[in-house]
């Protein structure tokens, strides 16, 4: 098939759906960890122009893989920033300085590359049950899935009413049920007055390049606890949301290259980068299509998105800040409860 014959047929493919679909998979990722990143950036003493510099590295190596990957398999790939990873920063990072952190940043992403196109990973992976993994992920969109309820404790009305309209959607219009919950969310919250937009401006980030410092404490206290945090929190539940989902795609250069983005933009502040999981579920359920041959556009789109993001980096991350949490823990349950049916383990 041609180029222009690929571009026709992206085209053809393309849904209303599908780009929403892929506008809240950034918005859940992004309202969901994002203060996790920023709070990791602060811990190597990150300046507010760094921040920015991970904000646009993150959104343009995230942005790439899943629009290039995505096209190149025709299969929803999506990937995310390593939350745990970012977590794991705040707590073991204490005095290691910001240009060591980035030598263990490339440490930790050779080590998944080499991992990745090396066939190790899949190999390994291949070794755990089915029933396994989709029970690990099980486990991880329990904790998600219950949030809701704990959110009503604070926003009872604003929660409960996207609750309700998400139900009657899925019964009337699948696809758009997402759209109709969030937006009513969003339409309660404005008149609660619970949008804080008005100190927002428009801000282009500006990639700060940091020179990687290798040490023994970078290595042992950053470099291999993420790349393990990472590769065991993050891809194997990500290829456990492909396969629940019903999509056959190599797994080794889905890891291999999302290491290599890292490897390339982790002197900008992409300190690691995985398969998603909680937020590629949203663009591999029916609200993407009803096709699931074409929900990869759902990925194309959310990889545009994680672009305009790592561009705007400051400005859409204060944007997503503006919303109420309630708001932002109610989105991110949809596709926990969509997923946790396909992947609970059946007795």
């Amino acid at each position: 098939m041609t180029t222009l014959q690929r571009t026709k047929a992206f085209l053809s493919d393309v849904s209303f759906s599908a780009v929403v679909a892929g506008f809240v998979t950034v918005l859940v990722g992004f309202t969901g960890a994002g203060v996790i990143v920023f709070q990791a950036a602060q811990a190597l003493g990150a300046t507010a122009a760094e921040i920015g510099s991970w904000m646009w590295a993150l959104g343009l190596g995230m942005g790439l893989t899943s629009i290039l990957l995505s096209l190149r398999y025709r299969v929803p790939v999506v990937t995310a920033w390593s939350t745990p990873g970012a977590a794991m920063l705040i707590t073991s990072a204490a005095g290691v300085s910001m240009a060591e952190a980035t030598g263990a940043f490339l440490v930790s992403a050779a080590l998944i590359t080499l991992c990745g196109f090396s066939g190790w990973f899949e190999r390994g992976i291949s070794r755990i049950p089915l029933s396994m993994a989709s029970g690990m992920l099980a486990g991880v969109l329990l904790r998600f899935g219950l949030e809701v309820f704990v959110a009503m404790e604070t926003q009872f009305w604003l929660v409960l009413a996207m609750f309700l309209a998400y139900l009657a959607a899925r019964q009337l219009s699948p696809r758009y049920a997402v759209i109709v919950a969030l937006g009513l969310g969003m339409a309660i919250a404005k008149l609660q007055g619970l949008l804080q937009l008005e100190t927002i401006s428009l801000q282009i980030a500006t990639p700060i390049f940091t020179v990687p410092s290798f040490s023994v404490d970078g290595l042992i206290g950053v470099a291999l606890p993420l790349f393990m945090v990472t590769m065991a929190s993050q891809n194997v539940p990500g290829v456990a949301v492909l396969q629940a989902s019903g999509y056959s795609v190599p797994i080794s250069p889905l890891v291999g290259w999302t290491g290599t983005a890292t490897l390339l933009l982790a002197p900008f502040g992409a300190f690691a980068m995985n398969l998603a999981a909680i937020t590629a579920a949203i663009c591999m359920g029916q609200e993407a299509h009803e096709n699931p041959d074409k929900r990869y556009v759902a990925a194309v789109a959310a990889g545009g998105f994680y672009i305009l993001i790592g561009l705007f980096g400051t400005t859409v991350a204060a944007l997503f800040a503006a919303f109420p949490p309630e708001l932002v823990v109610r989105s991110r349950v949809w596709p926990c409860w969509a997923l946790s049916a396909k992947v609970w383990p059946q007795p």
